[in-house]
């Protein structure tokens, strides 16, 4: 049994949709919402004859893809976060590059050279990655329309795939991919009213308002931290809220926080877009914390460390 692995994001979702309309398969699908990164260790070693991984952190996942190449099944595994120390073995095939301007989903269309490159676009622009995602659409040709409804599309499924566990998302990401599966072109989705794109932009557009009411916590010329309440809607626009406000104020880094039910907070941090790098380093110093240069996250930030966070946040972009 082959076994695709996936974050349940645009980037990873849009990855497998572009390897699977190129290579059609028939798989186990692993994924959840966009917090879960420890995925591997669900592959049933016993039944698993090759494992893709798509958008997920070899990091957080080191322990479990060691044991697939041990057991001798083949991985191809492909991402854009943080790697550690990985793994030598010819059964592993690896493209990883951790540059801020790079997502899982272009990797994958570098690797299919461009077979799929409206999904790949999308997936981008659902990374927040703008300027990337416009200069491949120049490239390659596509208008400002097309361009427009592909960042919209992104935003939804990225959206999507937050909250604190599967019963807050719309879709859940294995759902999602199978529905998206049956639209080669992104165009299909655009054309048909009653399609999920529409479904997903009503539900984002309702919740997004709702985000407007956030607490601010702590806003200067440097960084930017706001405060969700604890509630389905908040968890879902706990990643686009941010990438919204980075988006709104470029120099700055942008901290959304999130109660837990356990009175822990989930983080979101945002680089500043023009400096998109450190998120990550921020958020290592905190226990459950990982992510990339241009985002990252903590998953249970306690109450009492929020001053410490914001401390953090501020003074290594000072």
């Amino acid at each position: 049994m082959h076994y695709d692995v996936f974050n349940g994001d645009a980037d990873g979702i849009l990855a497998l949709l572009q390897l699977r309309l190129a290579e059609p398969k028939e798989t186990a699908l692993i994924t959840g919402v966009k917090r879960d990164i420890s995925l591997v260790k669900q592959v049933d070693v016993g039944q698993a004859t090759s494992v893709t991984v798509l958008d997920v952190s070899m990091e957080k996942n080191t322990g479990a893809l060691s044991e697939l190449l041990a057991n001798d099944i083949p991985v191809f595994y492909v991402d854009h976060h943080r790697t550690g120390d990985i793994p030598e073995s010819p059964l592993l095939t690896s493209l990883v590059n951790t540059s801020p301007d790079v997502c899982t989903s272009l990797l994958v269309n570098d690797y299919l050279k461009g077979k799929h490159h409206l999904w790949a676009i999308a997936a981008a622009y659902g990374d927040n990655l703008k300027k990337v995602a416009a200069r491949h659409c120049v490239l390659n040709g596509v208008g400002s329309q097309l361009s427009t409804q592909l960042e919209a599309l992104g935003t939804y499924v990225n959206y999507n795939g937050y909250g604190r566990t599967t019963d807050d998302l719309h879709y859940h990401p294995a759902d999602l991919y199978q529905k998206l599966l049956a639209y080669e072109h992104p165009e299909n989705l655009f054309s048909n009213k009653s399609s999920l794109f529409y479904d997903l932009e009503s539900a984002y557009e309702q919740d997004m308002n709702m985000a407007q009411t956030a607490e601010v916590l702590f806003d200067n010329n440097i960084c930017k931290v706001v405060c969700l309440d604890d509630a389905p809607w908040s968890r879902r626009v706990s990643g686009v809220f941010g990438n919204e406000l980075a988006n709104q104020s470029p120099d700055k880094a942008h901290g959304v926080l999130t109660r837990n039910l356990d009175h822990s907070y989930t983080v979101s941090v945002r680089a500043p877009l023009n400096n998109k790098q450190g998120a990550d380093e921020v958020c290592i110093r905190f226990p459950t914390g990982g992510g990339r240069a241009g985002a990252a996250g903590i998953n249970a930030l306690p109450e009492e460390q929020i001053e410490t966070f914001i401390s953090v946040l501020q003074n290594y972009y000072d």
